[in-house]
């Protein structure tokens, strides 16, 4: 379900860095770094004017066992000051960010350090065992470098991340809350019960023109009815689906499902008019599909990098239903089990589904969560079923972008709504 893959970074704000007034020079960090048990230097080097460090952090594969297997974990860090308030970021995926500025790290002038998830890229475990991926595993490696690193960095701790980044960063505070002072999370889902869905819904009342969302079911009947013809160009391309479609036909339904999610997931209403219309021809509406999902993220290449989420899940995350609802398509789906994260995790590792992980991540969202930001897109589907609040709820806030999609952050809120978001930021940093 290639939906999932692309919940990374784009609500990450990116932004150029600033140098430091008094910089420490990659020597004066490096050897600091160099008593920090446990972490191996990589690289080391000025980047923006500030020194920039690629690490490998040993991990324990099972946090259960310290003694059994170890694995190390990729972070990078991008340094201003000791002195200076210290963000976790992280995507959710593989690789780190870089040295580049998440908004929460230019607005408090802070250090960021970036953290690759396990079972992603590089930092896997040689037994690659999957039962020891769960969102509890992910935030004890959290909660293992914040510790290593707070010998370093004693200031004011934030943490950040987008969509799934910024699901990964509220699991870490649900288990280890104390470890950051406080959190913000970009365009970061929280699907609680997973029967029980509202992203057709919300699809369908994205933006304010109802004639865009006709004029994209109308592309997916189109796009069915020619389904022989469309069949023969996805087979054309030549990948291979035997990872999670098995055929050309499974491929052309999961994308024709997923592309109005995408659309809002990435467009904006002023895309619209680039919808094929009721004449189109099939190879309009094949390079129109492929321009918002990509035929190629289908192909077992395009998944085993995401594998990891897609396990994730099945197990514990759940996933968006995209078949309920969708009357207009009524007898012309063959394989509706082709919009299930299920069809992208092989039957060799697929994990028993765990209701409860999600459950209780809710129950203490609502009873026991304190200082976390959230920003949200207002036509981004992901924003559907949001983190929410409850009696136990303390010093959170919710913001949305209006029109906003996927990359919502706080620079694109009205001035007022961003003012006041920067100033909550600011004085998680500056409280005593």
């Amino acid at each position: 379900m290639p939906w999932f893959r692309l919940l990374l970074v784009l609500g990450f704000l990116v932004l150029p860095a600033t140098p430091a007034a008094a910089a420490d020079s990659v020597a004066a960090v490096r050897a600091r770094l160099e008593t920090i048990a446990g972490l191996r230097i990589e690289s080391g080097r000025l980047m923006n004017g500030r020194p920039f460090f690629v690490l490998w952090y040993s991990q324990p594969t099972d946090h259960h066992a310290q003694s059994g297997e170890r694995f190390e974990q990729r972070i990078t860090l991008w340094h201003r000051g000791f002195d200076r308030p210290m963000v976790l970021a992280t995507s959710g995926y593989g690789g780190a960010v870089g040295a580049y500025a998440a908004e929460p790290t230019s607005l408090v002038s802070g250090n960021q350090l970036d953290i690759e998830q396990r079972f992603f890229e590089k930092s896997t475990p040689a037994s690659k065992d999957w039962t020891k991926l769960d969102i509890w595993q992910a935030a004890t490696d959290h909660h293992r470098i914040v510790q290593a690193f707070k010998t370093l960095y004693g200031g004011k701790w934030l943490s950040t991340g987008a969509s799934k980044g910024g699901m990964t960063s509220v699991y870490h505070r649900r288990f280890y809350p104390a470890d950051v002072d406080a959190t913000i999370a970009y365009v970061a889902p929280q699907d609680t019960v997973n029967e029980d869905d509202v992203y057709v819904d919300f699809v369908q009342q994205a933006g304010t023109d109802p004639a865009c969302n006709e004029a994209l079911r109308m592309m997916q009947r189109n796009a069915l009815y020619h389904r022989q013809a469309m069949v023969a160009k996805v087979a054309a391309l030549g990948d291979k689906y035997d990872l999670g479609y098995g055929s050309a036909d499974r491929v052309l339904e999961a994308a024709v499902l997923e592309t109005p999610f995408q659309f809002w997931q990435y467009r904006t209403q002023a895309n619209c008019a680039q919808v094929p219309g009721r004449t189109a021809t099939p190879q309009q509406l094949f390079t129109f599909i492929d321009g918002i999902v990509g035929w190629s993220t289908y192909a077992d290449d395009g998944i085993a990098p995401y594998l990891a989420y897609y396990y994730q899940s099945v197990a514990q995350l759940n996933w968006p239903d995209g078949v309920t609802g969708t009357t207009w398509l009524k007898g012309l789906l063959h394989y509706p089990e082709a919009s299930s994260a299920k069809a992208t995790v092989p039957d060799a590792i697929e994990p028993k589904h765990d209701p409860r992980a999600m459950l209780d991540v809710d129950n203490w969202m609502k009873t026991a969560a304190e200082r976390i930001l959230f920003v949200y897109g207002e036509n981004d589907p992901w924003s559907a079923e949001p983190f929410i609040g409850g009696p136990g709820t303390k010093d959170c806030h919710w913001y949305v972008v209006p029109g906003g999609n996927h990359g919502a952050n706080l620079a694109g809120l009205p001035a007022a709504e961003r003012a006041a978001a920067t100033a909550v930021v600011k004085g998680w940093v500056s409280a005593q």
